[in-house]
């Protein structure tokens, strides 16, 4: 089964200092993130994979860069986070389950064929790296069952199984659940607050991928980006 796809590209990505949206920051083989994310989609889903761009900062450039994909805007994209621009792509996405990326991650194909088995059982996830577990980014605590149970920044580092990557998928009976927990967030809060509020009052089951054999970067930074180049 295909998902719908949902890539988070509304950031005015200050970080790395572009003066263009990031996902359209070149990559050594001469395509952009959003090409390689968008490539990658393609490869594993096939032609047809419905794709959703969230975009904010300078649109109209991610517009002109991939003209054949649908689109949603926040308007509000420099004074939200992921939170906002994600719940702007679920209330436009029907009742189906959604694999979501952040717009700056790049991957290896190989990662949305590990989780295909999860997404045709529709079961909630997010992708993670237990190889790295870094003060700065998103980290991650299970529970008894081995489902997530913390999911931000704030857990600390001698506690966390790993890092999440940014790439995501909510089954659609949990989808509601989400929606109006990324509501109810701070404007500045990550998509990963949603979750962590959604597993803590809801009950949500949200499984951990391991894919720390393949390679998944966040571009924030030049060095970001020069992991990232590479692998491709």
């Amino acid at each position: 089964m295909s998902p719908q796809v949902v890539i988070l590209a509304a950031g005015m990505g200050t970080r790395l200092g572009r003066p263009y949206p990031k996902p359209l920051t070149t990559l050594k083989d001469g395509r952009t993130i959003l090409a390689q994310q968008l490539g990658n989609v393609s490869e594993s889903f096939g032609p047809d994979a419905q794709v959703l761009v969230v975009v904010g900062f300078k649109l109209e450039a991610i517009l002109e860069a991939a003209p054949d994909v649908a689109y949603a805007y926040n308007e509000l994209y420099d004074q939200t986070n992921t939170a906002k621009s994600l719940l702007k792509a679920l209330r436009v996405t029907g009742d189906r389950g959604v694999l979501w990326m952040n717009g700056d991650v790049v991957f290896d194909a190989e990662v949305l064929r590990r989780v295909q088995p999860l997404i045709d059982r529709d079961k909630s996830f997010v992708c993670v790296n237990t190889a790295s577990v870094a003060e700065e980014e998103v980290k991650y605590t299970v529970d008894d069952d081995g489902h997530i149970k913390d999911l931000s920044k704030q857990v600390p580092t001698s506690s966390a199984l790993g890092e999440a990557v940014g790439i995501n998928y909510v089954a659609a009976s949990d989808k509601a659940y989400l929606v109006e927990k990324l509501d109810a967030v701070d404007d500045q809060d990550y998509f990963e607050r949603g979750i962590e509020v959604g597993i803590a009052e809801h009950g949500l089951k949200v499984e951990p991928v391991d894919i720390s054999d393949l390679y998944a970067v966040e571009v924030d930074f030049e060095g970001d980006l020069e992991r990232a180049n590479e692998h491709v």
